[in-house]
Order: structure tokens, then C-alpha cells, then sequence
């Protein structure tokens, strides 16, 4: 009794274990027949001359979308240039060195205004802050504040140099 019903589990067993095989065979065959239409399709597109798969619309579709031209002519940015060579008050009269710094550094975001910096010259956007006093504003110019950087973004100017620029544009606001 007991080897006819193991006979029986045996058979179901191969039975199953065939099924999954012919299961397997059949996916691979539709997997194939798949990538053969696919294939076809776009080999069909190359020989009825499809514009869209001409040689300069393939090309079109994959240049760049920019381009980066380096003069090897070209000046120094400005803080680049301030960095290589930075300028103590010491080395020159400190409204000389203020206004340097300022037209350097400082004008690329208050001489219009960028971002919400006080506008150079804008006595009523000033008052505030010049109320603060300098010690204030000479802080928010040397360690930043909101999205100005430390230094007006150049960390190789001096102190000095810094306060300087601020008090250009501290006068130029009275």
C-alpha cells in the first residue's frame, strides 16, 4: 500500500517538474519572439529611410545640451584676482582700499541690489543697519549673514580690509 502511493508522489512530482520546464521553455520562446519584433521594428525604420532615424537626427538628438568655451586669454575674475593678491589697509590709505575691496568684492551684489543686499547709496535700506552700528555691520561683513558669504565669498581678505570696504559703504550711504 505504501509503495503505490509513493509511486503516485513520484509521478506527480515528474509531472510538476515537467510543467515548470515546458513553463520555462514557453517564456524564453516568448521572450525571444519579443526581442525578434522589437528588433524587426527598428531595423524596419532604418530601411524605409524614417527621417527620425536619419544619421543628423540621431545626432541632433544626442549633442550636448551646452557647450563651454575657455578663453585661455581671459582675465582673472575679480575675486580671484582680489585672492591672489590681497590688499592690507596698511599697504594702502584705508578709503583707497575700501573702495578697491568694495568695486572687487562687494558691488557684484550691492551696487543692484542681488538677492536682497542694501543697495549701495540706498540711504533709507541703510539707516537701519548704520543704527546697529559699525561693530555690527563689520561682524555681518567678516562671518556673513542670510546668503552672504563670509568675506563677501572671499575668505583671502583681511580683516582690515573688510572693514575698510564697509566703511565705503557706510559713507556712501550718509
Amino acid at each position: 500500500m505504501s509503495s503505490s502511493s509513493d509511486d503516485q508522489q513520484i509521478a506527480s512530482t515528474i509531472k510538476n517538474a515537467i510543467a515548470i520546464f515546458a513553463a520555462s521553455i514557453g517564456l524564453v520562446l516568448i521572450i525571444f519572439m519579443l526581442a525578434q519584433y522589437a528588433v524587426g521594428a527598428y531595423s524596419n525604420r532604418l530601411r524605409q529611410g524614417d527621417a527620425a532615424m536619419s544619421a543628423s537626427a540621431v545626432a541632433e538628438r544626442l549633442k550636448p545640451a551646452g557647450e563651454v568655451h575657455v578663453d585661455a586669454n581671459a582675465a582673472a575674475p575679480i575675486a580671484l584676482a582680489v585672492a591672489a593678491a590681497p590688499v592690507t589697509v596698511a599697504s594702502a590709505g584705508g578709503a583707497a582700499v575700501g573702495k578697491t575691496t568694495y568695486e572687487a568684492v562687494c558691488a557684484a551684489c550691492h551696487a543692484a541690489g542681488v538677492a536682497g543686499a542694501p543697495k549701495t547709496g540706498d540711504k533709507a535700506l541703510w539707516a537701519a543697519r548704520i543704527a546697529q552700528g559699525k561693530e555690527s555691520l563689520y561682524a555681518s561683513a567678516l562671518k556673513g549673514k542670510g546668503i552672504m558669504p563670509a568675506k563677501g565669498g572671499n575668505p583671502a581678505l583681511a580683516d582690515d580690509t573688510v572693514k575698510a570696504a564697509v566703511d565705503y559703504l557706510v559713507a556712501q550711504a550718509k
